[in-house]
């Protein structure tokens, strides 16, 4: 284990006493340690630790599988948060709430000897729920190792001690809280009303964060033109300085290139990698700023953090880079140093310097494009106007999530029987495929992060829902036949773009387009191979 990444995580959970994002936390563990014995701050804060700690480790696969955009998460934490003020300002709430955490906790109270340890740590746990998605990228330090999709023992301690140094100045805050409490007469006989301050702080904090994050007013329209914004949107509020672009295998339309060199510029840093949808959606926006903005000192870095093993080969690289039309400097970054410098999780991820080389702004996955476009105009210093955001497909949160076939990361298999991993076998589909799942039929074998055909006649069948149909897929003899069909007809009308007559060619592993279907609804798309070697590795899908 790395004893100094756990030693580094502890640090930093013990320095988000300094976040903004820690305030709204703040006086609620306050309120709920003044009540019971005092056991309760203990419990509180181990119920805080367990729940950040799971919910930390296992966010990415859940938000992953069930399709949710973080930032909805984030507004849902925020208002929970704000109900908790409203229940602390009003003293009929506040009572009902106590009443309905004291009957979850009955056992454990009557275990514990009546002292509220128990009672606290579902109020710790719930605290915990809560606030995890509040924090944001800040948690992205200490969770390298999930965003990689490698779950170790390292990783588990290293999020423990990151919510245990997050924990001690809330203990500390709790213990003083109570002893405060204990010696002066006016706060015993005044706790109401503090109960109600507290819920006014809570309320003003949260209402501080969702401003800062531009959830309160908008500085910009959001209409076919927007007007520049004439502040930073949605900036951080502590920049940092831009970790070092490290540990690169290849650069691709650049010689290599560095943070400092590049002082003086506006850079955005681009976590993407060539088979992801998100990335491709992301892709018209990006190639667009840079050839508005290059020749006025702007630069993007195209960090291709590879998610399968064919994705760190150069020339794939390479080429998905000329085919998609990106004249950027594209840097491979295959064994995730840059990855880890930015702490980073995610595909894909913006990352906006100033000129003095600060990260000032971040954001995950797709969207706010226009906030975007706005922050470079405004670090670039190009005043007034209005700018014409591109037209491109956007994701949707409503679809069939993406589905990944190999054994480490499949899920919603539809077959009767279980999938054999590491071995050859024939499968059948059974009698009806229920929603968002697939299943197979021939000879396939299934590896850790990919199915591939064992013969001719092997087919897969999916039952999405969704607009468009995408699957990452390639060939281990160089070249195999598909033939589609949708719906049990051939598809012709509604192909994808890599379709012709009812087939795909599979010659590289890329990212091949099936379906384009009128509106976004309810089919079976199933693939037949015409021989042995077809890789498929995940379904991803559109609107």
């Amino acid at each position: 284990m790395d004893l100094l990444t756990i030693g580094l995580a502890f640090l930093e959970g013990l320095a988000l006493i300094l976040s903004p994002c820690i305030l709204p936390v703040l006086p609620i563990v306050l309120t709920g340690s003044l009540a019971g014995g005092r056991r309760r701050p203990f419990g509180i804060i181990i119920g805080f630790i367990i729940t950040f700690s799971i919910v930390t480790l296992f966010s990415r696969f859940l938000v992953q599988e069930a399709d949710i955009n973080p930032d909805l998460l984030r507004n849902v934490s925020y208002t929970l948060l704000i109900v908790f003020g409203v229940v602390m300002l009003s003293s009929t709430l506040t009572e009902k709430f106590a009443l309905a955490t004291g009957r979850l906790s009955r056992v454990g109270t009557n275990i514990g000897s009546g002292g509220g340890f128990f009672s606290g740590i579902l109020f710790g746990a719930l605290i915990g729920l809560i606030w995890t998605p509040c924090a944001g990228p800040i948690l992205a330090a200490v969770i390298v190792q999930v965003a990689t999709l490698t779950t170790t023992a390292s990783s588990i301690i290293t999020v423990l001690a990151f919510a245990t140094g997050a924990s001690v100045p809330m203990l500390i805050i709790a213990i003083a809280g109570r002893r405060i409490m204990s010696k002066f007469n006016f706060i015993r006989t005044h706790t109401v009303l503090i109960r109600k301050l507290l819920g006014v702080i809570l309320i003003a904090a949260v209402l501080l964060l969702m401003f800062n994050e531009g959830m309160l007013f908008s500085y910009a329209s959001r209409s076919s033109t927007t007007t520049v914004a004439t502040r930073l949107e949605n900036g951080l509020m502590v920049p940092y300085r831009a970790p070092a672009i490290d540990g690169i295998d290849h650069w691709i339309n650049s010689p290599p290139l560095t943070i400092d060199a590049l002082k003086g510029k506006v850079v955005l840093i681009d976590f993407w990698t060539y088979s992801c949808i998100n990335c491709l959606r992301t892709l018209p926006y990006l190639k667009d700023w840079y050839a508005k903005y290059h020749d006025k000192g702007f630069e993007i870095i195209g960090v291709h953090a590879p998610e399968f093993e064919f994705e760190k080969k150069y020339d794939n690289v390479k080429n998905a880079v000329v085919r998609l039309g990106i004249l950027y400097p594209v840097a491979m970054d295959n064994h995730y140093v840059t990855w880890r410098n930015y702490n980073n999780s995610y595909w894909p991820a913006h990352y906006l310097i100033n000129k003095k080389g600060q990260v000032v702004y971040e954001h995950f996955g797709e969207g706010e494009y226009d906030v975007t476009e706005n922050n470079i105009r405004f670090l670039l210093g190009i005043k007034g106007g209005e700018i014409t955001p591109v037209t491109a497909e956007e994701a949707s949160y409503a679809q069939t999530p993406e589905t990944y076939l190999g054994y480490a990361r499949a899920a919603r298999f539809g077959g009767e029987e279980a999938v054999v991993n590491n071995q050859s076998h024939i499968y059948d589909y059974p009698s009806v495929l229920a929603d968002d799942s697939w299943a197979l039929k021939g000879l396939w074998y299934v590896y850790a992060d990919k199915i591939v055909s064992g013969a001719t006649g092997a087919a897969i069948k999916l039952h999405f829902n969704a607009g468009k149909v995408y699957a990452v897929m390639g060939a281990t003899n160089g070249r195999v036949v598909v033939d589609l069909r949708l719906n049990g007809e051939k598809l012709i009308a509604e192909k994808g773009t890599d379709v012709m007559n009812s087939q795909v060619m599979v010659e590289r592993n890329q990212l091949y387009s099936l379906v384009q279907l009128n509106r976004s609804g309810n089919g079976i798309v199933e693939l037949t191979a015409e021989g042995p070697g077809l890789e498929v590795y995940t379904f991803t899908f559109g609107n």
